[in-house]
């Protein structure tokens, strides 16, 4: 599931190098905390959150088939 993740991420952002995914997981859910380059933060997050919304949807999807919930939190560095 990470990997999907990081893939979305990477065709997104400028600087690839400069991405961090953090998981915490326990048997019911999953936290992704993502971290990328501060130029890069505002084409991940897209105008009103839209982008960040988009990727949470399509996260909470890939985790549904597994029975778990999932939380994509953007962090700044």
């Amino acid at each position: 599931m990470k990997d999907v993740l990081e893939l979305i991420i990477a065709n997104l952002v400028d600087n690839k190098e400069q991405i961090s995914i953090e998981e915490t997981s326990n048997e019911k859910s999953i936290e992704f905390k993502v971290k990328v380059a501060p130029e890069d933060m505002g084409k991940v997050i897209g105008k009103q959150g839209r982008v960040a919304k988009s990727i949470r949807t399509v996260m909470k999807s890939v985790a549904g088939k597994d029975g778990k919930k999932v939380n994509v939190e953007f962090v700044e560095e």
